[in-house]
Parts: C-alpha cells; sequence; structure tokens
C-alpha cells in the first residue's frame, strides 16, 4: 500500500496520552491512528454498501406471495 506523510495539529495532551495507548499495544502513534482510521473508513464504506442496498430493495419491493392482493380483511387481522 502506497503511503504519504501528512502534517497533523493535534493538542499536546491528546497526543501524550495517544503515544502512551501506541507504546502499550506495540505500535507506533502512525500506526495507532492509521488503524483507527481504517476502522472507520471500513465502518463508513459497509454503512454505505448497506444504505444503497436499502433503497434498491424499496425501489424492487419485496414479493410477499400476496401478487399486491391482501387476502384478509381488516377485521381477520384485528381478530382476538
Amino acid at each position: 500500500m502506497e503511503k504519504q506523510n501528512i502534517t497533523l495539529a493535534i493538542p499536546k495532551d491528546i497526543l501524550r496520552k495517544a503515544k502512551i495507548i501506541a507504546v502499550q499495544e506495540g505500535t507506533s502513534v502512525s500506526g495507532l491512528l492509521t488503524r483507527i482510521l481504517k476502522e472507520l473508513v471500513s465502518r463508513e464504506e459497509g454503512y454505505q454498501t448497506a444504505h444503497r442496498n436499502h433503497l434498491t430493495n424499496l425501489e424492487k419491493g419485496i414479493d410477499l406471495g400476496t401478487e399486491g392482493m391482501a387476502r384478509w380483511t381488516r377485521e381477520e387481522l384485528h381478530e382476538q
């Protein structure tokens, strides 16, 4: 995977805590941020895929086997 350097401005207290977390996880701050960003991108891509699928299903409709006709009356549905 090709990499690109970027410059970030992070509050010092957050960076200090991130360095501690990175050491605890056996990685660097760069590695830590890369993992978190991958998770974020993956979650967003999953959401977008699910959203597109949902819209497609809404447009197509779902065959309930009734051929678009209700085969029951309102009274039948509300019988106790």
